[in-house]
């Protein structure tokens, strides 16, 4: 019997498909960690820190600890609070959990290397929060889970539970590139004076820094470009890996595959979904989407994709119930394990 002819279990694609959330997640919130602590204004931080928690929507589940909006309290919450489901232990462990129930599917490579990161991270001291520390936590935390993509490219079977490991995985990337976008957006009103550009400008490179992205956005950008460009190019760019638009792009690429090749149902409400991302982003020019207010679309990107997910896990997961509000649109959507 071929691979095409064993249909592939639900639990093992709802499986795939968060576990590829999770670690996606967690890269994705070093990333954010590290671009906060590079825009920390002195005499403000913890103004600068509580940003990162409006961002991801966690405000309610930061006061429910009785936490201080204070550098270091953030700084904890995220990086060692295992009780805080949106922090890095937590989502490590999370993707850590659902590899087990994946053994008989996923390579062993695949399954050593996360258990050798989880206990890296497991071992983290609230000393490595500090300083220039942070920033080589945050190099660590980024390379722990891209070691375990360049494994799973090169070792992990090319079948449905592909497509599932790789839908959860771009839906992730596309979300936290709004986020991080959304950390600056209010850098874009116009602003005089020469010395104010190019501090802003210094802070749009950290940006592109942050979503592994500023060596492409030179070689592509225009003399005396603007961080207008700097958001078209994370948003639409189809050559920049987490474009938001690259990643639906390969959505849609991965939904006809389990449509066309696989002959899975229920990929319709999905595609359709898709199609309204895709126009989203290319019906209007960046330029307007910045004018009309860049917080409000990207607040409508997060919510399109949260409910594209919500159309993949009720056509062929066991159980979609994902403990944020779809129509909330915060960061806290995860798995429920039926």
């Amino acid at each position: 019997m071929t691979s095409r002819e064993t249909p592939l279990l639900a639990r093992y694609a709802e499986g795939l498909f968060w576990m590829a959330r999770y670690l996606e997640r967690v890269e994705n919130l070093a990333r954010l960690v590290d671009v906060t602590q590079g825009f920390e204004t002195p005499g403000r931080e913890a103004e600068s820190w509580f940003s990162l928690v409006r961002i991801n929507a966690d405000e309610e589940g930061f006061a429910r600890r009785g936490l201080a909006p204070g550098a270091d309290e953030v700084k904890h919450f995220y990086l060692l609070d295992q009780g805080n489901p949106t922090s890095i232990p937590a989502n490590l462990e999370a993707a850590r959990t659902n590899a087990r129930t994946l053994r008989p599917l996923i390579s062993t490579e695949m399954w050593m290397q996360l258990n050798v990161f989880h206990r890296d991270m497991t071992a983290i001291s609230p000393e490595a929060l500090q300083g220039d520390r942070l920033s080589r936590l945050c190099v660590r935390v980024k390379e722990g889970v891209q070691a375990h993509t360049g494994i799973t490219e090169g070792t992990f079977f090319r079948d449905e539970g592909w497509c599932f490991y790789q839908l959860g995985r771009l839906i992730e990337r596309a979300d936290q590139t709004t986020r991080l976008l959304d950390i600056r957006y209010h850098l874009l009103v116009p602003q005089a004076g020469e010395e104010r550009r190019v501090a802003e400008l210094t802070q749009w490179f950290s940006v592109l820094r942050a979503a592994a992205g500023y060596h492409a956005f030179r070689r592509v950008a225009q003399p005396g470009f603007t961080p207008t460009d700097v958001v078209a190019f994370l948003l639409t760019d189809m050559a920049f890996p987490r474009s938001v638009a690259l990643c639906v792009e390969q959505m849609e690429w991965l939904l006809g595959q389990l449509r066309g090749r696989y002959k899975l149902r229920g990929t319709v409400p999905a595609l359709e979904r898709v199609e309204e991302l895709r126009a989203g982003l290319t019906g209007r020019p960046v330029e307007s989407l910045v004018s009309d207010g860049l917080h409000h679309f990207l607040d409508g990107v997060q919510r399109d994709l949260i409910m594209l997910a919500a159309e993949i896990g009720t056509a062929f997961f066991r159980d979609w119930r994902p403990l944020a509000d779809t129509a909330a649109g915060g960061q806290g959507q995860s798995q429920t394990q039926g």
